[in-house]
Parts: structure tokens; sequence; C-alpha cells
């Protein structure tokens, strides 16, 4: 899987200059992440809002949030390469930029041990350091699966985990099955209390109530999602979960939590030792 994967890559990768290209901007907080874990730091010339790490990206000019970057940013500052994550957009910068004919490098995304050696590998393979991702990669890869047999097996029943991005409206706005969050909590021996829909959505009352968290998991206050205890139990429904009872509130940092980058093994095991007891 992996050889097929990186032979697809490669296909893409047919611009000679992109091995050599010394002025990237990086779109995506885990891709610059690795970037500079990779020693190409040096090479980013402008990054997205979501990258927020290393600290000395707050230097670099910031081309807007990933979803909703500006073609003329990017272009302003002369790049021979824009790395993005997959949910790059709107659709008219993409256009915009393909247009430009410099090369753009769109990074699968699949929050799994081996997509994040995939991820690891293509951001290598489009930097022309293909050794040291594939070292990076192995060790990523086997260190979440590590992550993930310590948070298993602590004998320990699961505990359910609701995950909630942000509140809106006095309403919580929270996380289903087949999204980063919902495999973080999954990979750190947790069940996710909202599994029964996919995606985002608003909850009411009745939804909270009956999805019997053990433990609400947020955002850092310090990111622009974050909340107060006081906010959150505000919230109808939520007085009445065992996360209530408890006053289980967990929240961790928005790129270390949900990037899948170099330190998601780490944030596993955080998440893990404050669900379980490290």
């Amino acid at each position: 899987m992996r050889g097929a994967f990186l032979a697809g890559l490669a296909a893409l990768l047919v611009t000679p200059a992109l091995a050599e290209g010394e002025r990237i901007v990086s779109v995506g907080g885990s891709l610059t992440e690795i970037i500079y874990a990779l020693g190409a730091g040096d090479r980013v010339i402008a990054r997205d809002t979501t990258s927020s790490y290393p600290a000395e990206v707050a230097d670099l000019p910031n081309v807007g949030y990933i979803r909703n970057v500006a073609a003329e940013g990017v272009l302003s500052v002369n790049p021979d390469m824009i790395i993005a994550e997959h949910d790059l957009g709107p659709k008219e910068t993409v256009a915009l930029l393909e247009a430009a004919e410099i090369p753009l490098i769109i990074i699968p995304e699949s929050p799994t041990a081996q997509g994040l050696a995939d991820k690891i590998n293509a951001v290598g393979l489009a930097l022309g350091e293909e050794e040291k991702a594939a070292a990076m990669a192995a060790d990523a890869q086997a260190r979440v699966e590590a992550a993930f047999e310590k948070a298993t097996s602590h004998g320990q029943a699961p505990k359910r985990v609701m995950f909630i991005l942000s509140l809106q409206n006095g309403r919580a706005f929270a996380s289903g099955a087949d999204t980063t969050a919902d495999a973080m909590i999954k990979l750190a021996g947790g069940i996710n209390a909202l599994g029964s829909f996919t995606g985002y959505k608003p909850l009411n009352s009745e939804a909270i109530s009956q999805a019997k968290p053990d433990a609400i998991l947020m955002i850092s206050r310090d990111n622009n999602h974050g909340a107060s205890n006081e906010e959150l139990f505000a919230v109808p429904g939520m007085t009445l979960t065992p996360a209530f009872d408890t006053g289980s509130v967990i929240r961790m940092d928005g790129l270390y939590l949900l990037g899948f980058g170099p330190r998601t093994p780490d944030a596993i095991e955080d998440l893990a030792d404050a669900l379980y007891g490290g």
C-alpha cells in the first residue's frame, strides 16, 4: 500500500524544480510541522493561520485561514512551491493557484498510523528529503501504534468522550464519526459518545443527555474555539451527563490534538493519561 501511495504521488511531482524549491508556502499546520521537523523550515516563506508550531513560524507572513486563502496573498511572496492540506480553499483560490503554474502539492489526509506515515513521506518526496522522511515516518507510525497499545491496556472500562469544537449561540457544535477528533478519541482508548452520525453538527439537549459522555474534550481556551466550564455546563442537557457530575473536561491545543503531525503520538498519550491517569 505504501509503495503504491508514493508511486501515485510521485507521478504528480513531475516538475524537476520541486525538490529544489527554496521558497515554500505551507498551508496546513501539520505540514508546516513536518517541513520544520525535516530540517527544511528555512525554506518556508509564508504560512497559513493554522500553522502555529514551531514558535518561529509566527514571524512569517500569514496567507489566511486554510479554507479561505486569498490567492493574491500566496502569489505576492513569489513562491517556488505551495504545499497544502486537502481542505485548501476556496475553490476559486485553488483554480487561480493552479493557473499560476507554480507547483501546488495537495497532501492526502488519513487520521491513522499509516496515514501519518504516508503524509510525512509525501512531504519528504515533495521536498526531495525522502530518506529523512522515511525514517521519521517509520518512527511516527511505530509510536502511534505503541501509544494506542498503551492506551487500551490499562484494564479500565473505555470512557465515552464527547468532542466539542465550539459553542455557537449556546449550542454545542460537536464531532461525530469520520473526523480527526473521532480518530484521536479511539486511539487514546476512548469511545466517541457521538458515533451515530458523521462529521460535525450542532447538538440539542436531548442528544447531549442521551450521549452520556464520561468526559468532554475541547480545544484550549487560548484557541479561538475555547470556552469556560461555566459556559460549557450552561448548555442545555449538559448537566444531565456523567461528565458534569465529575467535572471531567479535557482541554488540549487544537493543532496538537487534531493536526496529525509529528507530535501526534505524544498527543495520544496525553489524552489517554487525561482519561485514565498516567
